[in-house]
């Protein structure tokens, strides 16, 4: 039977059917059928079904079954599962699939503990891609320390939580999800309101503050609470109506300007400290009004957790001193004239908007010289201010969809009048993201012949991610209930009384990368060409559709995120690179990488208009996380003509969410210089070459 099997095995091989096998690390080896025998008499030494030579007989029934010139490890065995199954041999199929489970724990344990010390050693060495995945963490004790618990978490979810078919999807590099390093939610929007109504606390033995009752206390109390609820998630935390919410709170202090800006400058600080795991600051957003918002022009205000007989609609002037206090402190920077990185501020940017206003110059100047700001962009949106919370970076999500989802449940009259308002109380600002799963667009493309086979490739890993992602939620909302986030719990909890979740609000979000690799992997022509876009609108277009099936099919909510593709952008450009030596990525076979998303290559031109005339019809399909980087350089230094810019691309185009990056570097002695310098152009001290060399060398 051996020779029946050899005559096979020479005869595909002689036919280019079958040569290679590639193992579960990736790494391809030599095909040899003696291991598919050696197993199955393995299975039937166990049961007694059989002996050697019938195993020798149905190797040569999996041989002959399998195709392809390159065999996956896990096709192989599956076929062995399914001959036994169809000879008959029911009990040495059991045997043989508890054999494979047993050596899967196996060599997770051994992979375990082979890892544990190489986790260290590749940390200190800075040899691991997962070193760089977050941009906010810097090397050191404690990112060691959040980087070997992370490694654990990440081998929990994908051992322990998701199927097989998940685990592989991510390690083989088919998909990225994204924070396995953490076991909880992504990011969240929190309700400041319910903050200065019921203070900070709630958790039993642990500080309980009372509602604030001035200005300085609530700013403290948002950073205590940014604080300590960034322990409860992978990513960012997030406010909204920031100046209208506070606005009261300095009338009723009577405080001049400059003791609202040395507040806010306390405030600024206090959150740039890296006191989040892995020596890492806080990731917050705040959203400003900049002016009363229709929903709470009439509401009376809460100041101490009491209603003051004012509305918010009479402290416009207040509002206006928090947001030039604010600009200001971003614009002065840390004491080296460094830029603070958090909290990221977004900018409604209405019809309405008032560009002309003198009171709004430091914003632009802030925008000018750091490009802090994020412009969220309604002029031409169907989507009211009310409608979308922004909770970090490029996460900007559709509170239609909230309601719609709460629609479904039974609300009293005191709720449907925060409806009405645009929020439901301790609810409508509740949203977020459960997790975000990222789709390798190019490996599908590049295994793909035809447009049809891609799109069936691509709805197959969607349902994958979909899976994941329900399977997450399952398991966050199970540890909140056991209270594995005491906090979250408590902010939450409303959600729970009114929906029997804590999560209802939250979105299971699904991303890609590479579009621009995709595109040339397939269809082998230029991505900024119309012919390449259109291919990218049509596959934006296809995946909302199946989102929207998937939230119709599970009740929970599902969007399309341009995913912030960091580390992941290299490891599966690695990965790729690895399996399918001539796939196309971008960089260099050493260090190859994917393009961000819908994005246009980095390098392919630098007139704004071309880049955005070719990205508006994409980025604003985009349901979940998107933001385009518009690149200055040195071209624009008047605020206010950055400010004509921003109003340009507002009334122009419908992407939802941009921001302005100018060019500028940072000098450890002469702090910010404007434009990109490689060396610093100011003298220095021989002392400052000593101490600095290799800054100063390269800033």
């Amino acid at each position: 039977m051996r020779d029946v099997v050899s005559t096979i095995t020479e005869s595909k091989k002689a036919q280019k059917q079958i040569m290679f096998v590639r193992k579960r690390e990736g790494n391809i080896v030599d095909f040899d059928p003696s291991k598919i025998a050696a197993a199955i008499t393995k299975a039937f030494e166990s049961t007694g079904e059989a002996d050697e030579t019938k195993a020798w007989e149905l190797t040569a029934v999996v041989v002959s079954r399998l195709e392809g010139e390159v065999v996956e490890i896990e096709t192989i065995q599956d076929i062995v599962e399914d001959t036994l199954m169809n000879a008959g041999y029911r009990r040495t199929a059991k045997a043989y699939i508890l054999y494979r489970a047993k050596r899967t724990e196996l060599r997770n344990i051994n992979r375990t503990l082979s890892e544990s010390l190489k986790i260290i050693d590749d940390y200190v060495n800075i040899r691991d891609w997962r070193i760089n995945e977050n941009s906010n963490m810097t090397f050191s004790l404690q990112g060691l320390n959040a980087h070997i618990s992370s490694t654990i978490t990440a081998n929990y979810w994908l051992s322990k939580i998701y199927t097989p078919e998940i685990g592989e999807a991510h390690r083989s590099g088919m998909i990225h999800i994204h924070d396995l390093g953490a076991l909880s939610a992504y990011c969240v929007g929190w309700d400041l309101e319910q903050l200065l109504i019921g203070g900070f606390g709630g958790v039993s033995g642990k500080v309980e503050s009372k509602p604030a009752k001035h200005f300085r206390t609530a700013l403290g109390q948002i950073v205590n609470f940014f604080y300590t609820l960034q322990g409860e998630a992978a990513g960012a935390q997030a406010f909204a109506n920031f100046d209208t919410l506070l606005a009261p709170f300095i009338y009723y202090d009577g405080l001049t300007y400059q003791e609202v800006k040395q507040a806010m400058q306390e405030f600024v600080f206090n959150l740039n400290v890296p006191t989040r795991v892995g020596f890492q600051t806080p990731f917050t957003n705040i959203t400003f009004d900049l002016r009363v918002p229709s929903y709470f022009k009439d509401q009376y205000v809460i100041v101490g957790g009491e209603i003051k007989d004012k509305t918010y609609g009479e402290f416009q002037e207040e509002i206006y001193m928090i947001n030039q206090a604010f600009a200001e402190v971003m614009i002065e920077g840390d004491g080296k004239g460094r830029p603070f990185t958090f909290p990221i501020p977004t900018y409604n940017i209405t019809k309405d908007f008032s560009w002309d206003n003198p009171r709004y110059q430091a914003i632009w100047e802030m925008t000018t010289k750091y490009g802090t700001p994020y412009f969220s962009n309604f002029v031409n949106s169907d989507m009211s201010e009310e409608d979308a919370r922004s909770m970090c970076c490029r996460l900007r999500l559709d509170n239609r969809e909230v309601r719609d989802q709460l629609s479904k449940k039974t609300v009293t009259h005191e709720e449907e009048s925060h409806i009405r308002r645009g929020g439901l109380f301790a609810a409508n600002p509740l949203t977020g993201s459960i997790g975000v799963v990222t789709i390798n667009l190019p490996r599908i493309a590049y295994l793909s012949k035809t447009e049809k086979e891609f799109f069936e490739k691509l709805l197959d890993v969607m349902h994958i991610c979909k899976n994941s992602l329900e399977m997450k939620r399952k398991v966050v909302e199970d540890l909140t209930e056991r209270n594995l986030y005491p906090y979250t719990k408590i902010y939450l909890g409303d959600i729970k009384k009114r929906s029997g979740n804590y999560w209802t609000n939250h979105f299971s979000t699904i991303g890609i990368l590479g579009m621009n690799e995709a595109v040339m992997n397939l269809k082998k022509i230029p991505y900024h060409s119309e012919e390449g876009r259109d291919f990218a609108i049509r596959v934006l277009d296809f995946m909302l559709k199946h989102l929207e099936q998937f939230k119709n099919e599970t009740g929970h909510l599902y969007n399309l995120e341009a995913s912030p593709a960091e580390g992941a952008s290299y490891r599966l450009a690695k990965a790729d690179k690895m399996r399918y030596p001539d796939i196309i990525t971008a960089g260099t076979d050493e260090a190859p990488y994917y393009t961000n998303s819908v994005h246009l290559p980095v390098n392919h031109t630098d007139d704004i208009f071309e880049v955005l005339d070719h990205q508006d019809p994409l980025q604003s399909r985009f349901t979940g996380g998107t933001v385009i980087h518009i690149f200055l350089g040195e071209k624009i230094t008047d605020p206010f003509m950055v400010a004509k810019l921003i109003q340009k691309i507002a009334h122009t185009y419908h992407l939802p969410y941009y921001s302005i990056t100018p060019t500028f570097s940072i000098c450890p002695v002469h702090g910010y210089i404007p434009g990109e310098h490689w060396t610093c152009p100011y003298p220095h001290t021989e002392a400052e070459l000593k101490r600095y060399g290799k800054y100063l060398e390269a800033l």
